[in-house]
């Protein structure tokens, strides 16, 4: 861990577990146009990926009936209503504080729309632990590694380790020239993850202080 100057972490499904109020959402989605439910968190895992739109339409949305931006809206909606389920996982403070003692800067990029996300992490408690946090200009969650290479455009000489859950975070990685580690208990299955052979990947976040 000492070899990096920055940690960037991913938010969603990695340092805020929120997996399980994804899946309600998503369900609240289909069912209020008519579409058959999500069975559980390993069907969720596998049809969730980015570009979000891709993921929507895994699921059966059909766009020439309900615009995507009309079903980003909607599911944002449900989100706001339902997140208060949502915390960290165990041991993310402690992960946090301990990377923070080591003196390496610490990134959040996530596909949440920024205001949000200013919004969660400082409800948390954990805002202080950050140099900076990295969201879209909208909610509509295209992709993150636009946002990833500009930044590295303004930063070459650091040295980057990425925390993420998911396919997506392991190519921002790559884009941004870091290594990656990836974590099996956020929104994408442990297979998905492990086929995007990334540095390793824990079984949770408190793992990647071995």
């Amino acid at each position: 861990m000492e070899n990096y100057t920055h940690v960037i972490w991913d938010f969603n499904g990695t340092l805020y577990n929120d997996v399980d109020v994804c899946l309600t959402c998503a369900n609240r989605l289909l069912s209020a146009h008519g579409l058959k439910t999500l069975v559980g968190i390993e069907e969720y895992r596998t049809l969730f990926g980015f570009p979000i739109i891709d993921y929507y339409r895994r699921m059966g949305f059909d766009f020439g009936k309900t615009p995507y931006s009309e079903l980003a809206v909607e599911w944002v909606a449900y989100y706001l209503e339902e997140s208060h389920n949502a915390a960290l996982f165990p041991d993310a403070q402690r992960v946090l504080s301990a990377v923070h003692a080591l003196g390496i800067k610490q990134l959040i990029l996530s596909a949440t729309e920024l205001t949000m996300l200013e919004r969660q992490v400082s409800s948390l408690g954990i805002r202080p632990y950050f140099d900076g946090l990295l969201g879209l200009s909208d909610i509509h969650a295209h992709s993150k590694e636009e946002i990833g290479r500009s930044w590295r455009a303004l930063h070459p000489d650091a040295k980057l380790l990425m925390i993420g859950d998911t396919d997506h975070d392991a190519a921002v990685a790559e884009a941004m020239g870091a290594d990656c580690i990836l974590v099996a208990a956020g929104h994408q299955s442990r297979k998905t993850l492990e086929a995007c052979h990334p540095l390793c990947v824990v079984n949770s976040i408190s793992d990647i202080l071995k």
